[in-house]
């Protein structure tokens, strides 16, 4: 299989794509609605690489490693750590966004986000299961404004955010396998409806960079490096156990830049892992300049990434080989309202995900694999509950009660 190391590119880049976004054409054309697709296919490894396109915007080529509690090469973010950096991304873009809407001058923005994550059962008994819990979040507010007006917009941001609603509101998402190039069914699982949706293998394979000018050199860099430790509580290996009994810690500390540009600092406390910054930008349309990738594609390519470990993960622990491993990923954030007037409204759609695979298996063993994959995913069960965002309000150094 090819690897990260083995790319010239950065880790992230726009990709050249004369042929514009690959958005749903029903949505694409409607400004309260940004439909993503993410396709994404397993490297080598713990690996993965994915093509990002927010509504008809550009693409955007990330990938994705895991640290050394799975034996990874840790060479890219986690994928919970795009998750993470989605969410307060898009909750500090809004705090933002409504601000300048109001007339309000902020002198510094930022936000801590806390987000903790479960693992039980046995993956041989086959009923390990991932659980997520709420965030914990804290906006940071440098500005002269009342008290009072800053409270009302971070509040306002805080439950509309765009990416909310992954988390807010319970979502039934729904899946399609195809095993050795024939389409199988899934049982259990909600069906995804049949929209001739290829393998994305090989068209990740040929992606190209966009001109150099037109995006960012370093969207994403390795901070430092998680510590290869043996015999302890997230350390090398760890999360390669059949039994599973444990939680998981991610923070991201985000701050503003000029404009609408972003960076978060995210790091994994448990398991032992990495630290990694990532920037974002908005589009133009919302006030940015488009140089990296938007918050919601984070959060998207993260639900992508958190499924493909969980099937590499379980694949490795039942010793099934897999050949190849693709996903195509669909879901839509809708935003309606006034940012000045406060009457916003955020929405998400089901995500829907279609599956290739192709083992030397049998279909049953595939079918398997894809349910325990769900089962296991930490941002589908996030999904699939609901779990508000914690939020609490600093104003110049001070907590507001």
């Amino acid at each position: 299989m090819a690897s990260i190391q083995e790319s010239p590119y950065p880790l992230v880049f726009k990709v050249a794509d004369p042929d514009g976004g690959a958005g749903r054409a029903e949505l694409a054309g409607r400004s309260d609605a940004t439909p993503i697709r993410v396709e994404a296919r397993a490297l080598e490894g713990m690996q993965k690489e994915a093509l990002v396109r927010v509504g008809d915007g550009p693409g955007w080529r990330m990938v994705s490693d895991e640290g050394p509690y799975l034996n990874g090469t840790d060479l890219a973010p986690f994928p919970l750590a795009f998750f993470t950096a989605g969410t307060q991304l898009s909750l500090l873009s809004m705090v933002a966004r409504i601000a300048r809407s109001r007339g309000v001058e902020l002198t510094g923005l930022c936000v801590i986000q806390d987000n903790y994550y479960s693992m039980s059962g046995s993956f041989l008994r086959g009923d390990a299961v991932g659980g997520a819990m709420p965030a914990a979040t804290v906006v940071q507010v440098e500005s002269a404004a009342p008290e009072a007006i800053v409270r009302r917009l971070v509040e306002a941001a805080a439950h509309e955010f765009p990416a909310h609603p992954v988390s807010r509101d319970p979502l039934r998402n729904a899946f399609s396998l195809t095993h050795n190039d024939r389409p199988r069914e899934l049982g259990e699982l909600q069906a995804a409806e049949d929209a001739g949706i290829t393998d994305p293998g090989p068209r990740l394979q040929a992606l190209l960079p966009a001109p150099p000018d037109s995006f960012r050199r370093e969207i994403i860099w390795k901070g430092e490096g998680a510590a290869v430790v043996h015999g302890v509580e997230g350390g090398a290996g760890s999360s390669l156990s059949p039994e599973q009994k444990r939680t998981l810690h991610v923070r991201g500390e985000a701050q503003l830049g000029e404009g609408l540009a972003m960076e978060t600092r995210v790091v994994l406390f448990k398991p032992i892992g990495s630290t990694f910054h990532l920037r974002a930008d908005e589009t133009a349309a919302l006030g940015g300049q488009g140089l990296a990738p938007p918050p919601l594609a984070y959060v998207s390519a993260g639900a992508a990434f958190c499924f493909m470990t969980q099937l590499g993960r379980y694949a490795e622990i039942v010793k099934w080989p897999l050949d190849s491993c693709a996903v195509v990923q669909d879901n839509t954030y809708e935003t309606s309202g006034s940012l000045a007037a406060g009457d916003l409204r955020s929405a998400a759609s089901p995500v829907e995900t279609h599956v290739f695979l192709r083992s030397g298996r049998s279909d049953e063993e595939a079918r398997r694999l894809v349910v325990i994959g769900e089962r296991t995913c930490f941002l589908h069960a996030i999904m699939q509950g609901a779990f508000p965002t914690r939020v609490g309000i600093e104003l110049n150094g001070r907590p507001l009660e």
